[in-house]
């Protein structure tokens, strides 16, 4: 390398596009945390709820595989949400060591007012795209994702 080369600036930060991503999905998930800490809900809590309420039957090792956590990590959101009301903890009857998760009524009330609060967050940063955009914007990143292995549901 000659010392011309050596000698020039870095590019900057705004032409990588990991920066423009990271930008916007920093605001994006800082103000859903924010709007669910509001209502007394971790990000965690929400995607854990929502994973269970979407009628999948998980087990707390099957939902922490989908979330991408640990087995303790995921216990300690379970007991928050066992804690409010949410969720309820039933023993299989194949197996006893396998616990069975459901969504309560409560839970069930709840959900859709959390789900008000991620849709209004996705309409507050992406209404300015159109339906098209918004699409075509989805599908590159799932071709991102699925690309890279991206499987586990963001919880932070």
């Amino acid at each position: 390398m000659d010392d011309a080369t050596s000698m020039q600036p870095a590019p900057a930060l705004e032409a990588h596009l990991g920066y423009w991503i990271r930008l916007v999905s920093n605001r994006i998930s800082g103000t859903f945390s924010r709007a669910l800490q509001e209502q007394g809900v971790s990000v965690a809590e929400w995607v854990a709820l929502n994973q269970l309420g979407s009628g999948t039957a998980l087990s707390p090792a099957g939902l922490a595989d989908a979330m991408g956590m640990t087995r303790g990590a995921v216990s300690k959101v379970l007991d928050k949400l066992q804690f409010k009301g949410w969720i309820s903890r039933t023993t299989s009857q194949e197996d006893n060591r396998v616990q069975l998760l459901a969504v309560t009524r409560q839970g069930k009330r709840v959900l859709p007012e959390l789900t008000t609060i991620a849709d209004g967050n996705d309409e507050r940063y992406f209404g300015a795209l159109d339906a098209t955009e918004r699409a075509t914007l989805r599908t590159l990143l799932q071709k991102l994702a699925d690309t890279h292995q991206m499987h586990d549901i963001p919880v932070d």
